[in-house]
């Protein structure tokens, strides 16, 4: 034995030895059975006696009855299966709260699992006795966990690292499914969650220790539209308020004043609790028995909800949302009971704030506060809301049900608003209101106008169209520049989405909003892209093709589709945007039931790129410098590459089913391009889709027609009419139209015997020397163009001292340039002035204008 445990052995013998040397002996005790295996059982025996023995001397004195007392003696508990199943459960859960803490997402997921092994294990058990109440508890907070954590990755710079992710993400979808199958414990636990895990026996037990002390009567103020005020008694629960520092808050109607202004005064400070400021002011409106008292309380109150949402992309708990609207309810029906009480935003100051003030000689009360902006906020916090939730699940569906009650108390405020003639709250009331309908068809608007009128007791419209009218009628008189321009394109939006094409056009024309529009913000942009497109959609269904593709190629022409509508991000390469431009695009994203379907939106402009693109190709035949003619890039660069394929297999998508029937169109086979057109699934989605496909269905006929023309024509000298219409299946009155349409729009050179009901077609050849002045005349124009546009954009705008300045330079580069001979000169001048245009005007831009001139002059 070493001299370690020697010294041990002789200490452990002592009686008297300190504390120190104990500790010593009972240490030697448990190396000694490991480390020394050649000593006696003899020699191990004393030390573990002795080791005890000077432990009891001191260390455990009082606590024991014997010094004698051996490890046989020692109590063994036994535990009933239920006790072992449940203990297990219960180390789970604290291994998750473990994890939740140190954020470690791995442990968190290890012990989910083992939770849900032990719960599963326990099913006998909790068939009779019930799902524990701590497992129940666990997952609710689980989940709300795993939601913050999932949001604050999306706008983390530091990202978490892969294990951890992947444990995250697979949280994220095991959760939702383990939860749904305890929906209404977990709502138990929701409307409680302090005293959900709690014990009865426990609660009997301070019913015995403590009787309940009842207070005097309190009014509670009452949510329901009439304004009964009911009285209560609010029995004391043994428990007293405690503030910071341990110190007990009494609330009375003598310090309730003072209590709110400690309220306001701690907002926004540094380590406030907001939780315990809310149960304050909860407190305070019970108390609260006047309606100054209840109004100031309730202002306060519903301010305190908002403070939970901070960050630029943080968004409201749900049941924070409803308490809010819940006490913005309340307050809007204690002001319409008590009309004599109003609250606006610019108030004079009054000297009295903590004393109770009443209306005196018929004068109102007028306080400090600003209802717009409640609602303002609250329909924010909506929008948000929904922009973080999962759309494919039954969630968004659930929180897009709350929108009725948000758009009554948006119709409720703008009544009250209308009372007290608040002109600017009530044109921000409308616009609110205004935007949750347009995007709408009349079957929902209507439902909601009904869902609203159930709600306030009011009166219903039942014309959709004349309830959009009234509202933009009331913005374009009273509202200002901005809400003017979006109550225009809500309004051209709606008629365009109800096939009332004319009017959204006019309307839009008229407002001139095309020539403006790159002056407003990004989301009234994003405004005017949507009432384009839905514009263009519009045109598509009422058959104008080439109206459809005018509105649609500025917006799907471009590949951002959905960066301009606000319906996702693109993919961005190396870091392009910064991590806060990325956060206010996503901030700036429609919730997706405004959504417009992206597919549907693309299958349209491609269709009508086809036909609009397929005959001009024919058209413009073997020639270099009409090829160069493109009506829709996209749609030709997709043809292509198409077209370059070596094996085209049948189609899958509704790229391959258009670019297919497109390719059969060029070649005259339009039975089989209807064909393709009609296989589409998309059109479903839109409204008469038989109608749509016929449509489409007789402009592919016309459009065969038209190509077979352009492509053959050089080949027939005259054309019968009637083995036109049999070959495309159309009438031969539409084939005189269309042929008789092209010639005068000199598309076609031909002319139609009547007689003979033939189409003669001339063969006009071009000579040498014409074909080289038109090909001259485009490329001159087309310079002088570019040029012009160049000069404008990249040249500042000189004062006129700097033009004489810049005049003078450029007769002197001409100077040089004669003296130079071939040396070549700088078209353009020097930076910042005009010379180089100047030059432009002296050479060939004068010697036309010139020329002009001299013949006029003949000419007199």
């Amino acid at each position: 034995m070493s001299r370690f445990f020697r010294a041990a052995e002789s200490d452990s013998d002592d009686s008297e030895s300190d504390y120190s040397d104990e500790l010593t002996a009972s240490d030697s005790e448990d190396h000694s059975g490991s480390d020394s295996e050649d000593d006696s059982s003899s020699d191990d025996d004393g030390a573990k006696k002795g080791g005890a023995a000077a432990g009891r001397g001191r260390f455990f004195e009082g606590a024991l009855d014997s010094d004698d007392e051996s490890d046989d003696d020692t109590v063994r508990v036994v535990k009933s299966v239920k006790d072992k199943r449940l203990d297990e459960i219960e180390q789970a859960v604290s291994g998750i709260a473990n994890g939740l803490k140190i954020n470690d997402w791995v442990s968190v997921q290890n012990e989910f699992e083992r939770a849900n092994k032990g719960i599963q294990k326990a099913a006998g058990l909790i068939a009779q006795s019930g799902v524990p109440k701590f497992y129940i508890k666990s997952v609710a907070e689980l989940e709300k966990a795993i939601q913050a954590a999932a949001q604050k990755e999306k706008s983390a710079s530091k990202k978490l690292n892969p294990s951890n992710n992947r444990a995250l993400n697979s949280l994220k979808q095991n959760i939702k499914k383990n939860n749904r199958q305890y929906e209404s414990q977990i709502q138990e636990y929701e409307k409680d969650p302090e005293n959900y895990d709690k014990e009865p026996e426990e609660d009997e037990e301070q019913e015995v220790k403590k009787p309940k002390v009842k207070k005097a009567k309190k009014v509670v103020v009452s949510d329901s539209e009439d304004d009964k005020e009911d009285e209560e008694e609010v029995e004391d629960d043994g428990f007293t308020p405690v503030g910071a520092g341990g110190k007990s808050i009494e609330l009375t109607q003598d310090n309730l004043y003072k209590k709110l202004r400690e309220v306001v005064d701690a907002r926004g400070k540094k380590n406030t609790n907001r939780e315990e400021q809310v149960k304050i002011l909860e407190r305070l409106l019970v108390i609260a028995n006047t309606p100054y008292q209840k109004i100031i309380v309730l202002l306060n109150l519903i301010s305190a909800q908002f403070d939970f949402a901070t960050g630029i992309s943080g968004f409201m708990n749900i049941p924070l949302w409803k308490n809010a609207e819940k006490y913005l309810n309340s307050l809007l029906t204690i002001l319409e009971a008590n009309p004599l009480y109003i609250v606006k935003e610019n108030v004079p100051d009054v000297d009295d704030e903590d004393k109770d003030r009443l209306p005196e000689n018929g004068e109102p009360v007028l306080i400090q506060g600003s209802l717009v902006a409640f609602v303002d906020r609250l329909d924010d916090e909506f929008t948000k809301s929904l922009q973080n939730i999962d759309p494919h699940t039954t969630d968004y569906v659930d929180r897009l049900k709350d929108e009725v009650g948000l758009y009554a108390v948006i119709v409720r405020s703008n009544a009250y608003f209308k009372r007290l003639d608040l002109v600017d709250s009530i044109s921000r009331t409308t616009m609110r209101r205004l935007e949750h309908l347009y995007f709408k068809p009349d079957v929902v608007i209507v439902a909601v106008e009904n869902a609203t009128a159930a709600l306030l007791s009011s009166k219903a419209s039942k014309d959709s169209e004349a309830l959009i009218h009234d509202l933009c009628v009331f913005l374009y008189k009273n509202a200002n520049s901005l809400q003017r321009t979006r109550a225009m394109l809500c309004h051209i939006y709606h008629h365009a989405l109800h096939n009332r094409f004319f009017v959204a056009r006019d309307m839009l024309l008229m407002s001139h909003l095309q020539e403006t529009i790159h002056q407003a913000d990004v989301t009234t942009q994003i405004l005017f892209n949507r009432a384009m497109v839905q514009l263009g959609l519009c045109a598509f269904r009422e058959g104008m093709i080439k109206e459809a593709h005018t509105c649609l190629h500025d917006i799907s022409g471009t590949g951002r589709v959905k960066e301009l509508l606000a319906q996702g991000l693109q993919a961005q390469r190396y870091g392009a945007v910064s991590p806060e431009q990325e956060k206010l695009e996503r901030q700036r994203q429609l919730p997706f039931h405004m959504h417009i379907n992206l597919e549907l939106l693309e299958c349209v402009y491609l269709t009508c790129s086809m036909l609009l693109e397929i005959p001009a190709m024919a058209q413009a035949g073997n020639s270099p410098e009409n090829k160069k003619k493109v009506i829709s890039k996209p749609f030709r660069r997709m043809l292509d590459y198409n077209s370059r394929q070596v094996f085209t297999g049948p189609p899958e998508n509704t790229r391959d089913h258009i670019m297919g029937a497109a390719k059969a169109l060029s070649i005259g086979e339009w039975e089989r391009s209807v064909e393709l057109i009609k296989a589409i699934k998309i059109w479903e989605l839109m409204p008469g889709c038989d109608k749509i496909k016929e449509m489409l269905a007789g402009k592919i006929q016309e459009e065969g027609l038209r190509t077979y023309l352009f492509a053959n024509a050089s080949y027939y000298s005259s054309v019968g009419l009637e083995s036109l219409g049999k070959m495309f299946n159309l009438s031969v009155n539409t084939v005189v139209s269309i042929v008789a349409k092209m010639v005068y729009n000199e598309e076609l050179a031909a002319s139609i015997d009547q007689v003979a009901n033939v189409v003669q077609l001339h063969h006009v050849e071009l000579s040498k020397m014409q074909s080289l002045a038109l090909a001259f005349a485009d490329k001159a124009s087309g310079f002088v163009e570019g040029n012009e546009k160049l000069l404008e954009t990249k040249t500042p705008q000189p004062q006129q001292g700097d033009r004489k300045k810049g005049g003078a330079l450029g007769g002197k580069e001409q100077t040089g340039k004669e003296q130079g001979g071939k040396q070549q000169q700088r078209t353009m001048g020097p930076r910042g002035q005009r010379g180089g245009r100047n030059q432009f005007h002296n050479g060939l831009g004068n010697s036309v204008r010139g020329g002009r001139k001299n013949q006029q002059q003949q000419q007199q």
